[in-house]
């Protein structure tokens, strides 16, 4: 048990360097993990079990009867992050079309998982969170090609019900499998309440060497490109988070909802968004995706550090 403690207290307090230790071990040696590379949404929904373990029911009903919060963020995700993603992408690769069309795409798919993760770490509202990405999938068959097709003039067919039925079994069914068991179990939910932040950080880990592995040679093929894009995906990434963050607290929203739309706003699904670049574009496309997944999941460690190292102060309220 003291093991468990000291291990959890490491990656707690180092998940920006775990992060990116694991995704330069994944990248160098990416064969030692084929057998975890199909395996992605497996782990999604372990942490959305996790999740729905930790998670009330109150604060799911919160989220239903006063959704304006979840507008908010919604807004805030396809305004700001798509509008700096253009810029960015036009101002980077005006003369490379085929990474500007993956800045775009990557900057034009729904909410990314680790939004959610990252919020429940932070000890933000997790209920909104997983409202905004809902309704982001929900959306996002007909804003995503509409996007694309106006910014890089090519359409990108979006499946609307595959999108939805994997939003239903990797986010859904695992959620409120938690939430029974929390109904059914409730002693024994609470006594495994305390490590669920953990093992939703180490299943985090698990999806960090399967993308990234898979991903390699890709990455390989296009070394020379990798630093200009790199710096493209560190602004694709932290401007929105920012004023992700700071709108809201000039509204003075809670504390909670600020730390998810912040979230929200910053982070995509670049997992499907490399998909959809490989599929509909090519493997150079592809790239920008898998590096925003690398960067998005190590700004958004930090930033969930930050606060969650603010959360134990009981004067940090909604304009703190």
């Amino acid at each position: 048990m003291r093991f468990f403690s000291v291990l959890a207290a490491s990656i707690s307090r180092f998940l920006p360097i775990w992060i990116l230790s694991l995704s330069l071990l994944a990248f160098l040696i990416p064969n030692v993990f084929g057998s975890i590379q199909n395996s992605t949404e497996i782990w999604l929904g372990a942490i959305f079990l996790f999740m729905g373990m930790s998670l009330s029911t109150e604060q799911i009903m919160g989220v239903i009867k006063k959704p304006k919060h979840a507008f908010v963020g919604i807004g805030l995700k396809w305004t700001i992050m798509v509008g700096v993603t253009v810029i960015i992408a036009f101002t980077f690769f005006a003369t490379n079309p085929e990474v500007a069309s993956g800045i775009i795409l990557a900057g034009t798919v729904p909410s990314g998982t680790s939004a959610n993760v990252y919020t429940f770490i932070a000890g933000g509202e997790v209920a909104l969170s997983i409202t905004m990405a809902t309704l982001d999938t929900v959306i996002s068959p007909i804003l995503t090609p509409s996007l694309v097709q106006a910014s890089v003039g090519k359409v990108v067919p979006v499946d609307f019900m595959a999108l939805f039925m994997n939003i239903i079994w990797v986010v859904f069914v695992p959620l409120f499998m938690g939430l029974f068991l929390q109904w059914k179990f409730p002693k024994r939910v609470a006594t495994f309440k305390p490590y669920t932040g953990i093992l939703s950080q180490l299943a985090l880990f698990i999806i960090v060497l399967s993308v990234v592995s898979k991903a390699q040679p890709v990455l390989l093929d296009n070394m020379t490109l990798l630093p200009l894009i790199l710096v493209a995906v560190i602004l694709q990434v932290s401007i929105p988070m920012f004023i992700g963050y700071y709108i809201p607290r000039l509204f003075k929203l809670p504390r909670a909802n600020m730390i998810a739309i912040t979230f929200h706003t910053g982070i995509c699904n670049t997992a499907l968004s490399a998909t959809l670049a490989m599929e509909h574009f090519s493997s150079l496309a592809a790239v920008p995706a898998v590096l925003n997944m690398i960067v998005n999941l190590t700004i958004g460690a930090i930033v969930a550090k930050l606060f969650e190292k603010r959360r134990e102060q009981p004067n940090v309220g909604a304009t703190s």
